[in-house]
């Protein structure tokens, strides 16, 4: 049996996942209008890193759905689209350097480093807001986005969720970390 790559799915758990994110594609159509699956499995197929980054995002609890950012765009992204910041991306600080200047009661790790392990991006606001639109996420979490460096040159750190059917945006020290506090991922496709 051929070794696979830390990077690749067995063609199994590749078939499994197709399935999975297929069905969630048809349950939720209003996410995505104008795109179809066949497209989608298209693109997945001839990208196994982007499979293998998608099985990141399901197994941390994001159940990732294809949203598209701009309605004339022919761009689609894959995006964390559960309820809630996803459980297996939470208590993390901002970033590495906000964890290494943690002295005490450090966080099991950084938002900006999983998603680079995971092989996705962390959400704009911008992106963050117009997941928002389809749908309601974060009612009682909250997710940090990417931060300008204006910002967290300065030790700070931004992070978004929805209250009173309003989405925040707020900002925190990088080094905070918080049990309903994670990140939601984005994977172009």
């Amino acid at each position: 049996m051929p070794k696979q790559s830390p990077k690749t799915l067995p063609s199994s758990h590749a078939t499994e996942l197709l399935s999975l994110l297929k069905a969630r594609f048809e349950k939720h159509a209003d996410r995505h209008g104008g795109i179809a699956w066949p497209d989608v499995e298209a693109r997945l197929r001839t990208a196994p890193g982007k499979l293998w980054s998608l099985h990141q995002m399901e197994q941390t609890g994001g159940e990732p759905d294809v949203i598209s950012f701009e309605k004339e765009s022919t761009a689609f992204f894959y995006c964390d689209c559960s309820p809630e910041s996803p459980a297996g991306r939470r208590s993390l600080c901002y970033d590495g350097d906000a964890l290494a200047a943690r002295k005490e009661n450090k966080p099991k790790g950084s938002a900006r480093e999983m998603a680079a392990a995971m092989g996705v991006e962390i959400l704009t606001a911008y992106q963050y807001r117009s997941l928002q639109e389809r749908g309601r996420f974060d009612l009682k979490t909250s997710s940090w986005v990417s931060t300008p460096e204006t910002i967290r040159s300065l030790g700070g750190a931004l992070f978004c969720d929805r209250r009173y059917d309003t989405v925040f945006l707020y900002h925190n020290g990088a080094e905070s970390y918080y049990a309903a506090r994670g990140f939601r991922g984005l994977l172009p496709l």
